[in-house]
């Protein structure tokens, strides 16, 4: 499969399981998975037909890991605009985790932290190259150091999700530090 059709295929999914599975006529299961027979159905009433290959191509090749498969069923990982339970345990995480983001909006992250705007979750990263990536895709990236260790410690809960993306509920300024 090329890679052009490898990311759209992606984005299509990640659209649907994460954001707008109504749009397709597919519905998730509270902890976010749906039948493959049904997505793949669903997706091609739709116009966007995919292969079985082209799907498991997308979910083994994804750069992010983005999605898991579980039988007959598929999921996002995390990401969700959408209310899901991924049934994530509490994990203590490493003492530094990173955010990518842009320049742009750093006054704003200074005054209130990271939230997870849209999504149920902030997003961090395990290294600094990762982040990169991350706010990469917006501009230049900007990347956030998180004492993630001072956070714990402090009560905040943390998850992990299948594909090594941290998720908290949000980040107090106090925590961050900007990476030169």
């Amino acid at each position: 499969m090329d890679e052009r059709r490898t990311v759209k295929v992606s984005k299509y999914l990640s659209q649907h399981l994460r954001h707008q599975p109504e749009r397709i006529g597919i519905t998730l299961d509270a902890s976010g998975w749906v039948p493959i027979d049904a997505l793949m159905r669903a997706c091609a009433a739709h116009g966007f037909p995919i292969t079985r290959a082209e799907l498991d191509h997308v979910v083994a090749a994804n750069d992010k890991q983005r999605f898991a498969v579980d039988g007959d069923r598929i999921r996002a990982n995390q990401g969700h605009t959408i209310t899901v339970d991924l049934g994530l345990p509490p994990a203590e995480p490493p003492p530094y985790l990173y955010h990518g983001t842009v320049g742009r909006v750093l006054d704003v992250i200074r005054t209130e932290g990271l939230r997870p705007m849209a999504r149920h979750h902030v997003h961090l990263s395990p290294d600094r190259e990762t982040a990169t990536r991350v706010g990469a895709r917006r501009g230049v990236p900007v990347i956030l150091s998180v004492d993630a260790g001072a956070m714990h410690r402090a009560g905040h809960v943390f998850h992990v999700s299948t594909n090594g993306v941290w998720l908290t509920d949000s980040v107090p300024p106090q925590f961050l530090r900007l990476r030169e």
